[in-house]
């Protein structure tokens, strides 16, 4: 005869195992990348028993630094990781196994520009990241005379890399569309004419 009880317990085990796999696969989807470096952004950098080797850069708008020793570094676009790495590789022609490490000062160069009818147009640091909707926020939402469903997303090197994304605040509102709701990137600039 059949035990019932332990078929039952099995069979929760399993649902169990087979719904942890996939809300992990999930969370592992949708877990951010990891920053890259902007211009702007700030950087300490130090390398173990080199106390001349200790500084505070800046990452220029050619999205470099320099580092003595070094030279420069390419830092917009990368990671923290590769820049440490970078950095300890070109420093074993001075230092044998040089231990580096780097860490983020300032996030300055991770910025959004929100213009038009919102109530605090400016500059915003997005920390980590921010969509349209969290950007309009930030700007202290929309004025009475904003054109809500013209906002446009100018995003990318002005010129023919330049695009234009277009956000109809009534259609995400109601719950439609809301794929317009993209993530910002740094420099985007948010328009509510």
């Amino acid at each position: 005869m059949l035990n019932v009880r332990g078929v039952r317990r099995a069979a929760l085990g399993v649902m169990l195992v087979v719904s942890g796999a996939v809300f992990g696969a999930r969370a592992e989807a949708q877990a951010p990348p990891d920053y890259t470096m902007n211009a702007g952004d700030q950087l300490d950098i130090s390398v173990w028993k080199e106390p001349d080797l200790t500084k505070t850069v800046i990452i220029r708008p050619d999205g470099k630094f320099s580092f003595p020793l070094v030279g420069e570094v390419n830092a917009a676009g990368r990671t923290i990781v590769q820049i440490q790495n970078d950095v300890a590789a070109r420093l074993k022609t001075y230092i044998p196994d040089p231990v580096v490490t780097a860490s983020v000062h300032g996030l300055d160069g991770f910025r959004i520009y929100v213009i038009g009818q919102v109530t605090k147009p400016g500059a915003y640091v997005m920390n980590p990241r921010m969509n349209v909707l969290q950007a309009l926020t930030t700007a202290g939402g929309m004025t009475p005379f904003a054109a809500v469903n013209d906002v446009i997303v100018l995003r990318g090197a002005a010129g023919a890399g330049q695009r234009m994304l277009r956000f109809q605040f009534g259609e995400v509102s109601r719950g439609r569309n809301l794929e317009q709701n993209v993530m910002l990137e740094a420099g985007d600039v948010v328009i509510v004419p």
